[in-house]
């Protein structure tokens, strides 16, 4: 991997990292970034109610931690970091903090297991695996605050898992160029 951090998102898709390929098919989804964060915003809100209400269930009561909720937010930048891991070659980071996007973005090919993962990896990591423990140990609601909101602030990597399980056939590889994505069979298929 080759890490790089790109700065600030101007909001123009040109200013991403870009890739052509004969025969690529753009998943069908949001045209613009603002829209898709205000789905995915509303979708976040969503599931985090239906998860606090589940751990409120558990816990016995509703218990949110201040330090919870701040330990997500810390988690933002290692999110990012997880899904670059998964890149081969250069990926970068961008931000646009006034309209709370933080991203990475980079063009090379992965099968469908590998963008399944590079997708949900920060969200396992942060998210599941730590709401499982808060489950376990409901005393704890540091661990059951960080992880309901960090498992919401994977929303848009669940709408991306979702476009390729559904959009994307066996076999086929996936990139991404500026805010879309694409997939392609590749010519020895």
């Amino acid at each position: 991997m080759k890490f790089k951090y790109a700065g600030k998102y101007n909001g123009s898709p040109e200013s991403l990292p870009q890739r052509t390929q004969t025969g690529a098919v753009q998943f069908k989804e949001f045209e613009d970034l603002m829209t898709f964060g205000i789905i995915m915003n509303a979708a976040a809100i969503v599931l985090w109610i239906g998860l606090v209400a589940a751990a409120s269930f558990r816990a016995g009561s509703l218990q949110l931690s201040a330090i919870g909720a701040l330990l997500s937010i810390a988690t933002m930048v290692p999110h990012e970091f997880l899904h670059a891991l998964c890149f081969r070659e250069e990926v970068k980071m961008y931000h646009n903090l006034k309209d709370g996007m933080l991203f990475v973005a980079g063009t090379e090919d992965m099968s469908r297991a590998q963008f399944v993962l590079m997708s949900m990896l920060p969200n396992l990591v942060f998210g599941f695996l730590p709401f499982i423990v808060f489950m376990i140990f409901p005393q704890i609601p540091v661990i059951g605050t960080l992880s309901t909101l960090a498992i919401c602030m994977g929303a848009g990597d669940y709408y991306n898992v979702f476009n390729c399980l559904t959009q994307v056939p066996k076999g086929a590889k996936v990139f991404m160029s500026g805010i879309h994505t694409f997939w392609y069979m590749p010519e020895d298929k």
